[in-house]
């Protein structure tokens, strides 16, 4: 099989419009949840063709259901009339962390599930812990054995007040799913408010659920004898439009993304505009122009509606070319400054110390070869690469196409110098 890398050359601002479709962070749940209706069929609308999908799809498969995927129409069906309760395997548990969420739909349906470890980016602890001890409170036991954790409710699981230390946006999508056919009302305390828990929601209610709440920190969910098919469009993906305006920043261009709603990236605009970013919206629209270099100004991740943790990667590539010093601390994630090093072999002055990164900003970026460490480190190193003079090589892209649809060619479509080669066929034509 061949190992990809993107060949960028530096230099040229991205100029014109581009379009994002569902969001990544929506519909893997949504696949999940599609496995607990009991009639009719799921259809998922305007669906991106990312390896993250490909593999819950795999996943569902294996599971029992039908799917289709016609790629060309972004359209997902899935019949879950003939889905088995079978253990998630390791195999496909193991290359996303959303994958773990199949528990609540399986407990939903079945009332018991047993399912692999999950694994993902390397970015830090992400604790299943807080899914666990939400479904003990629900009436689940739990054993683990193997590399498998088993929950089994003994019946559907029961109606009660749940909560989390800190929101979680998977763990907040995993009960809900477990308590949209359980025995009575459930309330979840502390719950993620991020847009795709909202429109994963809408997505439940369309099915039948009855769900209040969601989008503010307390949801109720009452639970329902079954659950049908539905016809559901998710909201566009903010996190992949995020980084193409940010590309506007790095690269002093003009970038305008449809498919995504302003609100749901209100504290990044307003962090563009703090770096001189000239900031235009219309419903389903965001345009970004920057004129000069950037000015450095200073980011903390937070829970939604603060600055999203994943687009942190591209705005300390933007920091890198600003003019002045500006500091970054991550909140969510201790492993999440893994960019810094390759940023620092494209010539980035950064320092680490903690949790926080304090980023000195040069006119230019130079070329150099970088890798990849997760889906959004990926990205931001592309970014760094169309501001830098002379060639990047970005390795390990595997990463990025877990997140993001034909890269390459949506920034080639913006007038970006990259290109999609074989690692090796391109070392040796050198």
């Amino acid at each position: 099989m061949a190992l990809d890398m993107f060949v960028i050359e530096g230099g040229k601002p991205l100029e014109g419009t581009v379009a994002v479709k569902g969001a990544k962070n929506a519909v893997l749940p949504m696949l999940c949840a599609s496995l607990m209706p009991t009639e009719g069929d799921v259809v998922l609308r305007n669906i991106p063709d990312l390896a993250d999908i490909r593999t819950m799809i795999k996943l569902l498969q294996y599971m029992g259901a039908e799917v289709e995927f016609d790629v060309d129409k972004g359209l997902l069906t899935i019949n879950p009339s003939n889905v088995e309760n079978k253990p998630a395997p390791y195999d496909l548990v193991r290359k996303m962390r959303a994958s773990f969420m199949i528990m609540g739909a399986l407990l939903a349906r079945f009332g018991n599930a047993k399912v692999s470890q999950p694994g993902g980016c390397a970015i830090g602890a992400r604790p299943v812990n807080w899914h666990i001890n939400n479904f003990k409170r629900m009436g689940a036991e739990i054993s683990e054995s193997h590399g498998y954790l088993e929950a089994d409710c003994g019946g559907k699981p029961k109606g009660t007040v749940l909560y989390f230390d800190r929101p979680s946006h998977t763990g907040t999508e995993n009960v809900m799913m477990a308590a949209a056919l359980g025995d009575g009302t459930t309330t979840i305390i502390n719950a993620a408010t991020d847009p795709e828990v909202s429109d994963f929601a809408r997505f439940l209610t369309a099915m039948g659920a009855r769900i209040k709440g969601a989008g503010g920190p307390v949801i109720n969910v009452e639970g329902v004898d079954r659950l049908r098919g539905a016809d559901h469009i998710p909201i566009g993906d903010r996190l992949e439009a995020g980084t193409y305006l940010f590309g506007a920043l790095v690269t002093r261009g003009e970038v305008t993304v449809k498919g995504v709603e302003p609100e749901h990236l209100s504290v990044v605009l307003l962090k563009m505009k703090e770096m001189g970013a000239e900031v235009e919206s219309s419903p389903g629209e965001i345009t970004v122009k920057m004129k000069g270099r950037p000015k450095a100004v200073d980011f903390t991740t937070a829970v939604f509606p603060g600055f999203p943790t994943d687009l942190q990667p591209a705005a300390m590539t933007a920091l890198t070319v600003s003019e002045g010093t500006g500091f970054i601390r991550e909140t969510i994630f201790e492993n999440r400054f893994l960019h810094v090093m390759e940023l620092m072999r494209l010539g980035a002055n950064i320092t680490i110390n903690g949790d926080r990164a304090t980023v000195t900003g040069a006119p230019y970026l130079e070329g150099a070869e970088v890798m990849a460490s997760d889906i959004r480190a990926g990205a931001a190193l592309v970014l760094a690469g169309l501001a830098a003079r002379g060639t990047t090589e970005v390795l390990r892209i595997y990463h990025v196409d877990r997140g993001y649809e034909n890269i390459e060619k949506k920034l080639a479509g913006l007038g970006a110098a990259i290109e999609r080669v074989d690692q090796f066929t391109w070392e040796k034509s050198e």
